[in-house]
C-alpha cells in the first residue's frame, strides 16, 4: 500500500504544477478534470499524513508505556494509546477507500429534485428541512449549489424544490440519496400532539456533459414533408 500511496503523492505534485501551466489555465475541460484529481490526491495527501503522524505518536507513547513505573501515569498512556489506535485505523480506512479507483462520474455535476410525498403541508415542510439540510452539507463540503426550480406551499414549505450542485465528488457522495425519505414527528401544523408521518421523495439525476455527443440512429427517426395545398404551394 506505502509504494502505491507514494506513486499517487508523486502524482499530486505533477498535477499541482501543470494547474500552473497556462494552456491548462485556457482549457476549461482539461483544468475541470485536473481540479478534480487534485482534489481526490489531496485528500489521499491529508489521510496519509494523518496516519504518519498518529503512527508515530503511537510508538512513542508505547515505549514510554514499557518504561512508565507510576500506575496512574500507565492507565493515562494506555487511554491515549487506544484514542491513537483508533485514529490509526480510521485513517487507514480512509485510505483504502481512497486507493479505490474513482468512478468517471464521481466529480459530475447533479440535479437535485426533492418532492413532497404523502403527509400534506407536513411533507412540504420535510421538504425544506431536507433544502436547507442539503445547502449545508453543499456549504461544508465547498460545493456550488444553484436553485433551479420551486414551488412553495401556502405554510411556508415546498411542494417541489429542485436545484443543481456542481463540485468534487458530488454524484459519489450524492447518488444514493435518491428515493423515499421519511420522517415521524409532531408537525408544526398539529395542535393535538399527534405523531404524523411524511414522505419525500428525492431524484439525482447527472447533468449533462457540455462535451457530451447525443447520438441518434437514423432508424428511430421519423421524418414528415408536407406539400402546402394553398395558392402559391
Amino acid at each position: 500500500m506505502r509504494e502505491k500511496v507514494q506513486r499517487l503523492l508523486n502524482r499530486l505534485i505533477e498535477v499541482e504544477e501543470l494547474l500552473g501551466h497556462p494552456e491548462i489555465l485556457s482549457d476549461q475541460k482539461k483544468y475541470r478534470v485536473l481540479t478534480q484529481e487534485h482534489s481526490q490526491l489531496a485528500d489521499l495527501k491529508d489521510a496519509w499524513d494523518r496516519l504518519q503522524r498518529s503512527e508515530k505518536e503511537l510508538d512513542e507513547n508505547r515505549q514510554l508505556e514499557s518504561l512508565e513505573k507510576d500506575p496512574a501515569m500507565l492507565i493515562l498512556l494506555q487511554e491515549e494509546n487506544i484514542r491513537l489506535l483508533i485514529e490509526v485505523e480510521a485513517a487507514q480506512k480512509e485510505i483504502e477507500t481512497l486507493l479505490v479507483p474513482p468512478d468517471p462520474r464521481d466529480s459530475r455535476n447533479i440535479i437535485l429534485e426533492i418532492r413532497a410525498g404523502t403527509g400534506g403541508d407536513e411533507a412540504a415542510l420535510f421538504v425544506a428541512d431536507c433544502v436547507r439540510m442539503y445547502q449545508y452539507y453543499a456549504n461544508q463540503k465547498g460545493w456550488k449549489t444553484e436553485v433551479l426550480s420551486t414551488s412553495e406551499s401556502e405554510i411556508g414549505g415546498f411542494k417541489e424544490y429542485i436545484m443543481s450542485l456542481s463540485g468534487p465528488n458530488v454524484f459519489r457522495l450524492m447518488q444514493y440519496e435518491a428515493g423515499t425519505h421519511r420522517v415521524q414527528r409532531v408537525p408544526a401544523t398539529e395542535t393535538q400532539g399527534r405523531v404524523h408521518t411524511s414522505a419525500v421523495t428525492m431524484a439525482v439525476l447527472l447533468e449533462p456533459d457540455e462535451d457530451e455527443k447525443v447520438l441518434i440512429d437514423e432508424k428511430d427517426l421519423k421524418i414528415d414533408t408536407y406539400r402546402a395545398s394553398g395558392a402559391g404551394g
